[in-house]
């Protein structure tokens, strides 16, 4: 396995109801309450061009994840086979990196109020990127 490192750093932490993994749902279209993604100051221009209603990825470091799991009983369902962390979308693995696809409901200054994000409250973000359309429409 390489050895090289690389540097990332949190633009934000998320604010939510959500406090232990264990009761936040397996998917954000499962049942996952409003939050709020907060964003560093020094990175809110960043924001410039996102509206109400638009759908965007959220990346995130889940950083109460085991990274020494390899594989995992998928969504946690001891009927299921193990399968291998990378076959599914198990918050632990090597680099637990969390991909949530949410809708901005609201922004106000560097704070986005969101709905489908199931990260837990103090989770660190990593980058925001629009969801993209058909061709034609990027």
């Amino acid at each position: 396995m390489s050895s090289e490192t690389y540097d990332v750093r949190p633009i934000g932490r998320v604010r939510s109801p959500l406090t232990d993994p264990a009761d936040a749902p397996k998917q954000g279209d499962e049942g996952a309450p409003p939050a709020e993604i907060v964003l560093d100051s020094n990175v809110a221009a960043g924001t410039a061009g996102l509206r109400p209603g638009d759908e965007v990825l959220v990346f995130t470091w889940l950083h109460q994840a085991d990274r020494e799991v390899l594989a995992v009983h998928p969504r946690g369902d001891r009927t299921r086979q193990v399968t291998g962390v990378f076959a599914t979308r198990a918050p632990h693995r090597p680099n637990p990196i969390g991909l949530h696809r949410v809708t901005i409901a609201d922004i106000a200054g560097a704070t986005l109020t969101v709905h489908g994000l199931e990260a837990i409250d103090g989770t660190p973000v990593l980058d925001l990127k629009p969801v993209l359309g058909p061709t034609a429409q990027r």
